[in-house]
Parts: structure tokens; C-alpha cells; sequence
């Protein structure tokens, strides 16, 4: 009987689907690095298992048909038929589990820190044993010491403080469950029915999945990439994030046909567009465009704004300051104009954009900037800025 998880949904629901699954002992709050960076590409949804976090706990023991059962019920009533999947431990196991028994609803497999079976099985049904009577914050500590390398854990005490605590909040019935789901699982068979593209990524310091037992993974799944991040131990998503998620990204672009690539970028970069310029400017080019400039308007919004304009390291805040910046310096004020109305209309203050001209006048020359604030006078005196806020000096 399946047990109707506790769900987040994260960036465009027309966006390709990317399902996180985490570790035993975790909640949802462990992806936090990856739906951060992957929700501006991607529909991420990340899952409780049952017994954690939010979702309901059943009476144990659990079986791995029944924590993929419970993934499948989350995929039907959010009406996926297929997505990209990201399992850590726990997670990976049922992952694999989904990727064999139901190969249709994987696109691709991502397996982080995880095994084709976690034997042997006694000190899984001990350990059940153990939370049962005492809880599970009784072994939370120790639990999150296999977690990261005791570099990471000396220098960033919050962040293992702020992991015990996760896993101390774990239902003790929903832990011991799914220990037991671990004990009496082992996918090793099942490795040649996985047909999805596969990536297997293992923590170099993990005392739990080594590299070695990764790889026994990765040579049982025909195709399967391998790599090795450190340091990195348990949750090496936490751990190795940057890595981590470019290694996710690329696996997943890598293994989508070049054309449904450039309608998913095309698709992305229209959304960040209007998001930034707005929907009339969006829509006035769009409409103007002929056969000879509807190539540059491909060009620029898979390029322009579905690749650079979409990318996590910078928000689009600091990404509108540098453009002005940077059209001021080179004087194309056709584009300049356009950017500072969008950066107004979005309620962006007229004195970050005195600052930014002043700042450029610097470093660029005072007629661009003085040409810069000449727009901007002009654009606030348009109505393109909020009614409560003013613009800064006015231009010589």
C-alpha cells in the first residue's frame, strides 16, 4: 500500500522534470544545493520518503516495493510519464529500483553515493532495532560523522549541527522501516534492466559506498558513466554541490536529442526573457520578426537568455547591473535604452542606475554615462519607474 509522500516542487512545470531522492535519515532539505542551481532549468521535485520529514509514517517493515510504489503514486498524481531521476543512498537504491521496473518513467539515472545491495543485512535489522527503542537521535551523530570528511565537519560546525538535527527529527518507526526495506533488498540482478542513460558518482572518503563498491555499480549498468569527486563523503551533493549538480547537468543535456536541447533552451531562454524584459517588449519582437531576423531571434534566446542569462552563478539583479555597465562603456545605446526601461519597469531604484553610470563614467568615460543618465532621465520621466521612487542626479 503506498503511502502519499510529501512533495516540493521547484522552477517551470513545462521545464524537463529532474526528481530528487534522498538519503535514509534525510528530508527534502539535503537537494537544497541542487534545486537552488537546477530550478532554472528544470521542474525539480524533491521527495520525503515515508517515515521522513513531512511525509506520513507507516508501520514498518518496509519493503523497496513499497518505497518505489510510493515514488511511482508521486509521479501519476503530478502527471509525469517519464523523468530524470537523482537518487543519493537511499535514494539511489530506489532509483534503480524505479529505472528496472519501470524503464519508461526514467529519462535518465543519476546514482550518488549508493549500492546494488547493502549487505550484509543484520546490522540494518540491529540498527532498525536500536532506533526503535532509544530514537533516532540516539545515533544521529554518528550517523551524519559518515556524512562529510572531518575536514569539512571542523571547520563548518553549523552546517553538522544543522544535519544532526535533520536526522534526529526522523520518525524513529519511518527509519527503522526503511532499514529494513535495505535489508531485504539487493538490485544486483536487475543491474542489466536498466536501459536509462546512467551516471554514478561516488564521494572519495565515503566510508559507507566507497569508490570501489560505486563502481561494481557502475560496470553492472551497461553504459554507465563513473567518476570519483573529493573530497567527499556520504552526501557528497553537499559536500562537492558545484561539482555535484554541473556533473548532473551535464548528464542530463548530454542524454537529450540535439533537438528537443534547442527547444528546451529556446523554451527556457523565453521565459528568462520576459522575465527580464517583459512580456510587451517580448511580444513586439517577436512579432516584428521576418524570415530574414526570426534566425537572430532563435540565436539570442537560446544563447543569449537561455544559456548565459540563465546560469546560477549570478542573479538576474547583478546580471541587469553589468549589462548596463557594460552597454554604457561600448555606447550602444539602442540596447542601453531598452535595458534601462526593463530594469525600471521591474523596479529596479534610478539611484543604482546613477550608480552604475557614475561608476562607468570612471572607468569608460564621462559621454557614455552622461549619455546613460540622459536615457534614464528620460525613461523615469516616461513612467517607466515605480511612481514612489525617484531618479538620482540629472545628467550635465
Amino acid at each position: 500500500m503506498t503511502v502519499a509522500l510529501h512533495y516540493e516542487q521547484h522552477g517551470d512545470p513545462s521545464a524537463p522534470p529532474v526528481l530528487l531522492l534522498g538519503s535514509l535519515g534525510s528530508d527534502l532539505s539535503m537537494w537544497e544545493p541542487q534545486i537552488a542551481a537546477l530550478s532554472p532549468l528544470a521542474h525539480v521535485v524533491a521527495v520525503d520518503h515515508r517515515g521522513h520529514g513531512k511525509s506520513p509514517v507507516a508501520d514498518g517493515p518496509y519493503a523497496m516495493d513499497d518505497l518505489g510504489g510510493d515514488i511511482v503514486a508521486v509521479l501519476d498524481a503530478l502527471g509525469l510519464d517519464s523523468v530524470h531521476v537523482v537518487g543519493l543512498s537511499l535514494g539511489g537504491a530506489v532509483g534503480q529500483w524505479l529505472a528496472a521496473r519501470h524503464p519508461a518513467r526514467v529519462r535518465t539515472l543519476t546514482l550518488l553515493c549508493t549500492s546494488a545491495a547493502f549487505l550484509p543485512a543484520e546490522p540494518w535489522r540491529d540498527r532498525a532495532a536500536t532506533v526503535r527503542a532509544e530514537g533516532v537521535a540516539s545515533i544521529a551523530e554518528s550517523i551524519v560523522g559518515r556524512w562529510f570528511t572531518p575536514e569539512l565537519a571542523g571547520r563548518d560546525r553549523a552546517l553538522i549541527t544543522r544535519h544532526v538535527a535533520m536526522v534526529s527529527a526522523t520518525s524513529a518507526e519511518g527509519y527503522a522501516g526503511c532499514c529494513e526495506a535495505l535489508a531485504t533488498w539487493d538490485g544486483r540482478a536487475d543491474l542489466d534492466r536498466i536501459v536509462a542513460p546512467t551516471l554514478v558518482v561516488a564521494g572519495a572518503q565515503d566510508p559507507a559506498t566507497p569508490p570501489e563498491v560505486m563502481r561494481q555499480l557502475a560496470d553492472g549498468i551497461a553504459g554507465a558513466a563513473f567518476h570519483v569527486v573529493g573530497p567527499g563523503a556520504h552526501l557528497a551533493n553537499v559536500e562537492q554541490a558545484g561539482r555535484i549538480t554541473a556533473l548532473v547537468r551535464e548528464h542530463i543535456t548530454r542524454a537529450t536529442p540535439a533537438g528537443a536541447q534547442r527547444t528546451a533552451a529556446f523554451e527556457q531562454g523565453m521565459r528568462v526573457r520576459r522575465s527580464v524584459l517583459g512580456d510587451t517588449h517580448v511580444d513586439r519582437a517577436m512579432a516584428a520578426a521576418t524570415e530574414i531576423t526570426a534566425p537572430f531571434q532563435d540565436f539570442i534566446t537560446r544563447t543569449a537568455w537561455g544559456d548565459i542569462w540563465a546560469r546560477p552563478g549570478l542573479d538576474h539583479h547583478t546580471r541587469r547591473l553589468l549589462t548596463l555597465a557594460i552597454l554604457t562603456a561600448v555606447g550602444n545605446e539602442h540596447e542601453l535604452d531598452m535595458h534601462i526601461r526593463a530594469a525600471l519597469r521591474a523596479g529596479m531604484n534610478p539611484d543604482e542606475l546613477v550608480e552604475v553610470f557614475l561608476h562607468t563614467a570612471v572607468y569608460a568615460g564621462v559621454p557614455n554615462s552622461n549619455r546613460a543618465f540622459a536615457l534614464t532621465k528620460d525613461a523615469v520621466a516616461d513612467g517607466e519607474a515605480p511612481s514612489h521612487v525617484q531618479p538620482g542626479p540629472a545628467d550635465d
